[in-house]
């Protein structure tokens, strides 16, 4: 309405107003964490040589929780969450078992077989810490149980978009 120019100073003076205003909402808030690799994820036990691009891959880890740790156990599972979003898991959730309450089952799916080794030196020395904190919840001191699935068919399954609909596709 006022012109290009007009608009141009104006921004200029908002964004010079908005300086001062927006000083304590600090860009810098994760300071705290330690971002280092922690590189303390074991080499995954494997049969033979996988193809790197074989995927999708779904690692499954095995909990076991007494009743009185359940909350915390939870509450640090909700963190490990965004770790293994952050470290490359496309998709992640955790499951109770219906017949043996305080048996939890973390699954993450990653897109391949190279892609869970990279995620392996991704771990981040805060992520170690959790890992920790929980390891600490389990009941009788055992460690989690980890397992590693690749998808059937010793390939990269295709995107969803190129794969055929069940109504009226192949199998």
């Amino acid at each position: 309405m006022f012109g290009i120019q007009a608009a141009l100073i104006a921004a200029a003076l908002l964004a010079l107003l908005f300086i001062p205003l927006s000083a304590r909402w600090k860009l810098q808030q994760g300071l705290a964490l330690q971002l280092a690799p922690s590189m303390h994820w074991p080499e995954p036990l494997v049969d033979g040589e996988i193809d790197q691009d074989r995927g999708p891959v779904l690692v499954t880890v095995e909990y076991r929780v007494d009743p009185e740790n359940v909350a915390d156990f939870l509450n640090a599972m909700r963190e490990l969450h965004a770790e293994r979003r952050h470290d490359g898991a496309y998709s992640w959730g955790l499951f109770e078992d219906a017949a043996q309450p305080g048996r939890y089952i973390e699954y993450f799916l990653v897109s391949s077989w190279l892609e869970h080794l990279r995620q392996h030196e991704r771990v981040t020395v805060s992520g170690r810490e959790v890992q920790l904190r929980i390891q600490a919840l389990q009941s009788g001191g055992r460690m989690p149980l980890v397992s590693h699935l690749l998808a059937a068919g010793g390939r990269r399954m295709p995107p969803l978009s190129a794969r055929p609909d069940a109504s009226g596709g192949e199998p």
